[in-house]
């Protein structure tokens, strides 16, 4: 008889917790916590109420008027920034539609992005993606605090390090498979980004590859979401931190489409590993890089066939 594998559950971590506050042991001890799991499986499960059942309302619904647009409409999300457009219509992953709105912290960004969409406005769109892409960005703040925190880093840096970091979101779509069509619904692959963070409606398939090569398949307990390290946050933490590889396998006895809303940060300045993080045991392994010109490399052939991106894109 053969030995059970048991694969590991992901890290859930409650940001709701009365005085989870900076600087106290609840504080310290989840920062902990979220370093050794982003070392060891590269994302966790945070239970944050920062969205309301109506913006969970709202933002689902806004996603269902943005994916109802003609095709020609959708293919006017065009960034000069690789993956941060309209992406769709890839006969190798024909389940999958995503589209991406840049600066998404920001009514600049947000109106932009829904003027294209929308020519004659849609301002209910335009507001719920901002509140929604906000909630989210201040779940990335207090994740950056208490990770830096973690490894010893000042609040100067912290500070500097979130005042230069800007936010990509992506609604992204995995219509259900047909009979006969592969359930794949998108490849492994791993993100660019410093963090990530997805909100998904009821409809699961994200699959995570462990360290150890395992692929565990993630779910999101109500109102909570799952935060990943990028390649970004890979790189800065001198490969401390695990980028996991993920992919979508969508069951075939699915409950429909399944919507992901995810936020992306990204550095705006150099990404560069702290002298904190060097030392005889770990030796500086990454030279400074710019976020989008990793993205850049991404885009090529070589990126897209290198099996270690980091080291081939900027290895010491």
């Amino acid at each position: 008889m053969g030995s059970l594998t048991v694969l590991p559950k992901l890290l859930v971590v409650d940001f709701n917790k009365d005085g989870m506050k900076p600087g106290t042991s609840s504080w310290i001890s989840a920062g902990k916590d979220i370093r050794q799991a982003l070392e060891q499986h590269g994302c966790f499960v945070a239970l944050y109420d920062g969205i309301s059942s109506d913006l969970n309302d709202r933002i689902f619904h806004s996603a269902d008027d943005l994916f109802n647009l003609p095709l020609e409409t959708k293919l006017k999300n065009i960034n000069g920034k690789p993956y941060h457009g309209y992406v769709g219509q890839i006969p190798i992953v024909p389940l999958h539609e995503g589209l991406g709105m840049d600066y998404a912290t920001t009514l600049e960004g947000a109106q932009s992005f829904t003027d294209i969409m929308w020519p004659n406005g849609n301002e209910s769109f335009c507001t719920t993606s901002v509140e929604f892409a906000r909630s989210v960005a201040k779940l990335d703040h207090i994740v950056i605090k208490m990770l830096f925190g973690s490894y010893g880093l000042d609040e100067m840096y912290t500070d500097a390090h979130i005042e230069s970091s800007t936010y990509l979101l992506r609604y992204l779509k995995y219509r259900a498979p047909e009979a006969d069509e592969s359930n794949n619904a998108f490849p492994s692959h791993t993100d660019k980004s410093f963090i990530t963070i997805l909100y998904q409606n009821q409809v699961s398939g994200l699959e995570i590859r462990t360290r150890d090569g395992d692929w565990i398949d993630v779910e999101f307990p109500p109102s909570s979401f799952v935060v990943m390290a990028g390649d970004a946050c890979k790189g800065w933490s001198n490969g401390r931190v695990l980028s996991p590889s993920h992919r979508v396998t969508l069951n075939k006895e699915g409950k429909g489409t399944r919507y992901t809303i995810a936020l992306f940060s990204f550095l705006s300045k150099i990404v560069q590993v702290p002298e904190e993080m060097i030392d005889e045991e770990n030796p500086l392994q990454f030279k400074p890089f710019e976020n989008v010109d990793l993205l850049n490399f991404y885009a090529t052939e070589a990126g897209r066939r290198s099996q270690d991106i980091l080291k081939d894109f900027c290895g010491v």
